[in-house]
């Protein structure tokens, strides 16, 4: 018996290759055609997730399911995080961990440890996640193990996550995570599986920006600059991966890096890279003064 196809197929490999505004217009295409409750609840899950993923906190995501709950109070979550509004954004962690225990669906988990992660809450996230039964949840753990310098615990989710599906775009995702944070020596191998998702799907900032990292791993930061500049002129990305990255890539060929300074500090004042140059700017000044010499 032949399986059902898979409706919501091209919605999720634009969502996790970064295409947002592709899998928005994917996701609304495809909303009268008949699907069972748990694909339609998945769909608007994914619409709304898109629109919080291209910043667009206006939005209203309404509904009566937990998970479009959730995905309201992360849009909540990142419109005063950008704001830097910590009093309420710690409002929103507590509605968040409200939401948790038994009998809560993997969706609610994964945005809750989204959220968490984005608080620095590492451990918090981890907990959502650790036992997870989805794809997501599984690829989230991965990253998560990533930036806590494990990456023999997140080799082991990879694994568990090609037991799940092997040809799954988000597993493809995640091999070039572990491959970039293994170092150069697996440079190659993640620059031949984003020029196949490249060439398949088509670029996205997301795609860019890893593919200059692979580049940064093998030394090549000339190649890198070219990618970051095709996602700035391509796409107009301004996001801070992008704006860090290029700085990264500028300064180990020693070229000026102001004006992606002045960028990165306008459009993410609160990213940990700005606020660490105002204290460093701020110490110097101190210093600075001290050493003046009266006219």
């Amino acid at each position: 018996m032949a399986a059902e196809p898979d409706e919501l197929y091209t919605l999720r490999a634009q969502f996790w290759l970064g295409h947002y505004q592709m899998a928005l217009d994917e996701g609304k295409s495809i909303a009268r055609r008949p699907m069972s409750p748990e694909l339609k609840e998945e769909r608007e899950a994914f619409v709304a997730r898109c629109a919080i993923a291209m910043k667009d906190y206006s939005k209203d995501i309404s509904g009566e399911t937990p998970a479009l709950q959730a995905l309201a109070l992360q849009a909540q979550y990142e419109a005063l995080a950008a704001l830097g509004d910590g009093a309420q954004t710690q409002s929103v962690i507590l509605q968040l961990q409200s939401m948790l225990g038994d009998g809560v669906s993997p969706l609610v988990q994964l945005i809750a440890a989204n959220v968490f992660l984005q608080a620095g809450m590492k451990k918090e996230a981890l907990a959502c996640v650790h036992n997870g039964t989805t794809l997501e949840q599984v690829a989230l753990c991965a990253q998560i193990y990533i930036t806590l310098d494990r990456l023999d615990l997140a080799k082991q989710s990879l694994q568990q996550m090609r037991k799940m599906d092997e040809d799954s775009i988000l597993t493809q995702v995640v091999s070039v995570y572990i491959a970039l944070a293994t170092g150069s020596s697996m440079a190659s191998e993640a620059s031949h599986t984003l020029n196949q998702l490249s060439e398949q799907y088509g670029p996205s900032p997301m795609l860019l920006n890893l593919m200059a990292c692979a580049f940064m791993q093998a030394g090549k930061y000339s190649e890198a600059e070219s990618k970051l500049e095709q996602a700035r002129s391509e796409f107009a990305a301004t996001d801070a991966d992008t704006l860090v990255n290029t700085i990264v890539a500028l300064q180990y060929q020693q070229k000026p890096v102001g004006e992606y300074l002045i960028a990165l500090k306008q459009h993410h004042p609160n990213h940990f890279l700005s606020q660490g140059l105002d204290t460093v700017q701020g110490a110097f000044d101190r210093e600075a003064i001290k050493y003046r010499v009266a006219a």
